[in-house]
This record gives C-alpha cells, sequence and structure tokens, in this order.
C-alpha cells in the first residue's frame, strides 16, 4: 500500500499530478491510502469544505481510501502532524509513503532528518534560540544543520521538504517497516503565483475567496463536489463569519488555560493572553502577538486549540483509532484486508465510536465538538444543525459512479 499525508484544502491538479506519480514510481497496483486533515488545517485555519467533501472529492479523483487525521494532531506543529498522520498510516499497514517535496531527493531528505536526530542537535538549536531571541525555531533549526550537513540543509528553508523531513523522522522514531519516497512537486510555491491549471493550494483559496471560478485548477470530479457544496451552502467563503465564536471563547479563559496550550511555550502562552485581553478583533490579536520568534501560522492554532478544547499532551504518541471518510471499491478490500490485522480500531460508522473507550473515545467526541463549531460557518442556516458529526457515514464509490452509504456489516475492524 501506498501512503499519502494530505489536507486537500481543496484537492487540485498538483495533487493528482502527486498521486499519479506515487502509483508509477512505487506501483500502479498498490491500493492509495490518504489520511487527511479533518475540518481545520495544520496552518491554524478552517478548511474551505468540510472533511466529508474534500474526502470524497479525494475519492473521485484518484485515492482509494480516505481515513481522517483526529484533530488533535491536525492542530500541532509539523513534528506532531507528521507523527500522527504518519503513525496512522503505520497501523494500517502502509509500507510506502509518498509525500511531495520542493527537491524530490529522498536520499538527500533521509540524510537530514538523521542528522536531526543526532546527539547535541537539539542542544545546539536551544543554544542559538538563547543567542538570537528574535529568531524562529525553524531559522535556528536550519542554521544549526546548515553548519552540520552543508548547502543540502537549506532544504529545510521550504514547507513540503520541512514535512518531508518530519515524515521520515516519525517513520524512523516509530520504528516503522515503511518506505519514504519524495515525489518532486508541481506547479507554484505556496504563497507564489503558479501557471494556470497548476495554482497551489492557497491561490485557489483566493480565487474561491474573491468568488470567483477554479475550473482548469481542479480535477472535474472534484469541481462537481466543490459546485455542489457551495449551491448548498456548505462552503467557508469568509473565515471572518467564525470571529464572534473565536473571540468569545478566548475571553472566557484565564491566563493559566493558555499555558496549558500545545505548543505555548517560551512565553507564547501569556503574550497570547495579553493579547486577548486587550484587542478588539481577532486579526489584531493575531497581530499582537505575533514576532519572528512565534510565526502567524502557530499563534493561529493556539487560538483554535484554546477555542476547541485541545491542551497540551493530548496530540502525544499517535491517533488511536482510525476513521473512514471515504472508499470506492479498491479501499474496501483494502479494509477486508486489514480485518484482524489493524493495531487500532478502524471506524466505517461514525456511530461506532460510542464503543470506543478511554482516548479514543474522548478524542472522537473532541473531533464532533470541533464539527459544531465548523458548520457556524456555512452560508446556509440550515447546514448549521449540530450533531452532524456523529450522523454522517463515509462517502463510498461504486463502480466510478454509484454511492451510498455504508450501513452493513461490521462497523468496527480491529
Amino acid at each position: 500500500m501506498i501512503g499519502i499525508v494530505c489536507e486537500y484544502n481543496p484537492f487540485h491538479n498538483g495533487h493528482a499530478v502527486h498521486i499519479t506519480r506515487a502509483l508509477q514510481e512505487i506501483g500502479p497496483d498498490e491500493g492509495l491510502v490518504c489520511v487527511m486533515s479533518g475540518d481545520f488545517v495544520q496552518r491554524g485555519e478552517a478548511a474551505v469544505y468540510s472533511k466529508f467533501a474534500r474526502a470524497e472529492a479525494a475519492c473521485r479523483s484518484g485515492a482509494d481510501l480516505v481515513l481522517e487525521l483526529p484533530l488533535p494532531w491536525c492542530l500541532s506543529s509539523a513534528e506532531g502532524f507528521a507523527r500522527g498522520a504518519v503513525g496512522l498510516l503505520g497501523s494500517f499497514g502502509v509500507r510506502h509513503l509518498a509525500f511531495g517535496s520542493e527537491t524530490g531527493e529522498t536520499a538527500e531528505l533521509e540524510a537530514l532528518a538523521s542528522g536531526l536526530m543526532q546527539p547535541g542537535v537539539q542542544e545546539e538549536i536551544t543554544a542559538l534560540l538563547k543567542e538570537t531571541p528574535a529568531l524562529s525555531y525553524a531559522a535556528a533549526r536550519q542554521m544549526v544543520m546548515e553548519k552540520r550537513v552543508g548547502e543540502s540543509g537549506k532544504c529545510l528553508a521550504q514547507p513540503n521538504n520541512i514535512l518531508g523531513v518530519e515524515y521520515i523522522k516519525a517513520i524512523y522514531d516509530l520504528h516503522l517497516d515503511m518506505e519514504p519516497a519524495a515525489i518532486r512537486r508541481e506547479g507554484s510555491e505556496h504563497d507564489g503565483e503558479g501557471q494556470p491549471g497548476l495554482r497551489s493550494a492557497s491561490e485557489i483559496r483566493k480565487t474561491l475567496f474573491s468568488g470567483r471560478s477554479i475550473r482548469g485548477e481542479v480535477p472535474p470530479e472534484a469541481l462537481a463536489v466543490y459546485e455542489r457544496e457551495r449551491r448548498l451552502g456548505r462552503e467557508i467563503r469568509d473565515r471572518g463569519v467564525f470571529e464572534t465564536a473565536l473571540l468569545s471563547r478566548l475571553r472566557l479563559y484565564d491566563e493559566a488555560f493558555f499555558q496549558r496550550l500545545p505548543d505555548a511555550g517560551d512565553g507564547l502562552g501569556n503574550r497570547l493572553y495579553q493579547a486577548v485581553r486587550r484587542e478588539a478583533s481577532y486579526d489584531a490579536i493575531l497581530a499582537a502577538a505575533r514576532s519572528k520568534r512565534f510565526p502567524l501560522s502557530r499563534i493561529r492554532r493556539l487560538c483554535l486549540c484554546a477555542c476547541l478544547g485541545i491542551t497540551a499532551g493530548m496530540n502525544e504518541g499517535t491517533p488511536p483509532y482510525a476513521r473512514v471518510l471515504a472508499a470506492n471499491e479498491r479501499g474496501r478490500e483494502l479494509l477486508r484486508e486489514r480485518q484482524g490485522k489493524g493495531s487500532v480500531p478502524i471506524l466505517t460508522r461514525p456511530a461506532a465510536a460510542k464503543q470506543l473507550s478511554g482516548e479514543a473515545s474522548a478524542v472522537f467526541s473532541l473531533g464532533a465538538s470541533a464539527h459544531d463549531f465548523y458548520v457556524l460557518g456555512c452560508t446556509s442556516r440550515t447546514e448549521r444543525r449540530p450533531g452532524m458529526d456523529w450522523r454522517t457515514g463515509p462517502f463510498l464509490l461504486w463502480d466510478g459512479e454509484r454511492e451510498k452509504d455504508l450501513q452493513s456489516g461490521s462497523s468496527v475492524i480491529y
């Protein structure tokens, strides 16, 4: 099996190219399993379309099976995000991990991952941060690795390379029997201007927010899903719709609560608390808390963690279950093949989450509550009903065309 870690916010032509190349380079007969972020993504924002719509678009566009990355790992640093996603793929028996990178050089990224895990590296990074307080962790890490390995350390300046290195570190740290494969990324950089037909997800989101068409930038099958979501009022067109809800929750908490948030160290928890007590808007809070040491994405993640009930420690280890969001016929074969072999329960119906206990039950409930928050951004008031995460089953593709809900058979596979 080939595994892909993704957000698909939204799924676009570059993602389709990545899937095609992964199958060409690793094996066209391999099943393709995606672990995808839910309604909130690692940059600390709500996704344009819900996890259900994005999983359907992916399944219609080449993915065999889409599993949800639970919320605490979606809103983690690159390291926590990678560990959660790779760990989930490992628990499903995936043997090949295909990821996009700016270099496309697997060996180079493997060497960087091994280098970062060497004794003394973290101490060097910490010392550099103390010497230069305005330096971000990412910049300090890059400087240390350039000093240790030379020019290849510059790879850590590029976002896909950074994630690729973290994926490989997770494979090593979790002792997984999994081969990494870097697929050279096509199209524009995340925030750059790409050529028509291969624009980045960031550019496509800007196009969507401006009300313009994204036809030609996404596969036709995915476009049909997105156009349906827009017609039904389930598209998040303006993230400003969350502002009142975000501010009302942030203002409820005392300083001690902010200190207990994930990644709130180095004084960031206190800095954010002070910004919340002073500023009148969400954007003003982000601007006041931001600095060279604390990038905007980290602060946005912290704010969402506060609003959605995620505290430090929830993203430790790897996810305690795998929830199926979408599958085609090959994906269902993969599920049958994994019956009795998985190290975590696989949920093929949301009601099966009621059979979970302990940490797994708490994590699922947290994600369900987050979906209730997410739908407040829908333009249609009827789509803002609570509790839908407990009642929405996976999308199933039959013969490439027919769909139906998975209502029969075992709903939890071990």
